[in-house]
């Protein structure tokens, strides 16, 4: 199959549940045009607390019902499934283009601040990992950065408390947890696909001088520029199509998934897999 004849095949995203749909979103909104399958693993959730051959063999199961559906390019709209899984999938997929969160995310933050120190606010499990900072100071050995688990962030973004009273406190208990040695940042690098929820709490938070990076924009413009190099992006002028996919619970999926993809969905939108 040639590159014209790969443009109108979907782009697959999965994450292990509805965090990715921040991704989704952004994706959307830098190339409507093109024809897009999420799955969210919502069965195993989350990635997090499993050990890195579950999260390997979890991912290397999505991707293969993605596969089912003629996917152009994938998408891991996960950090932990970034950080742990994202060069086997390459390899597996190969020549199919495979991208990760963490990278893009990393590289926009070195690009705003090079030198400069980073905060990344994440879930535990991907602090522990330490992928942001193994990216960023791969390639920018003068960086500084520092890794803050905000694992209260997550059950804000789902419950929809994104702003208020409430989602101020917790966002600044955190930074202030985050500067308790005089560590001044000057990126914060929202490294969970749920905080692009909060992104104007955090803001707010922190001030203008302080750049704050969304892995989820910054991964849709490395697919639409990918896509382009190779010659693949949807030639229709209609909206692209979307196809919805859970390993569970198809009724929050669409509650809570709605808030995270900007529109509402009903159960009906929400197609129930088996991996």
């Amino acid at each position: 199959m040639t590159a014209h004849d790969n443009s109108s095949l979907p782009i697959g995203v999965f994450d292990s549940g509805v965090g990715g749909l921040t991704v989704l979103k952004a994706i959307r909104k830098a190339l409507p045009n093109e024809n897009l399958i999420y799955l969210g693993d919502t069965a195993r959730l989350p990635y997090g607390t499993k050990s890195p051959a579950s999260i390997a063999r979890y991912a290397t199961q999505a991707t293969a019902k993605l596969l089912e559906h003629d996917i152009k390019m994938l998408v891991v709209a996960c950090n932990t499934a970034s950080a742990v899984a994202l060069e086997l999938l390459q390899e597996q997929m190969a020549p199919i283009p495979v991208i990760g969160v963490v990278e893009p995310g990393a590289m926009a933050a070195i690009n705003a601040r090079p030198g400069g120190s980073h905060l990344v606010l994440a879930t535990e499990a991907t602090v522990r990992l330490g992928a942001y900072s193994k990216a960023i100071t791969a390639r920018d050995p003068d960086a500084h950065v520092r890794e803050q688990p905000c694992e209260l962030l997550v059950a804000l973004a789902e419950e929809g408390w994104t702003s208020g009273n409430i989602a101020d406190s917790i966002v600044r208990r955190y930074l202030d947890d985050a500067a308790n040695d005089a560590f001044i940042a000057d990126s914060i690098i929202l490294g969970c696909t749920h905080f692009p929820l909060l992104r104007d709490t955090i803001a707010a938070a922190v001030g203008n001088s302080v750049e704050v990076v969304d892995s989820a924009g910054t991964t849709a413009v490395v697919v639409r520029d990918i896509l382009r190099a190779r010659g693949e992006l949807a030639e229709s002028t209609e909206p692209g199509t979307l196809r919805l996919l859970a390993t569970d619970g198809i009724t929050r999926f669409a509650r809570v998934g709605g808030q995270f993809l900007g529109e509402p969905l009903t159960a009906e939108d929400v197609h129930l897999v088996d991996l």
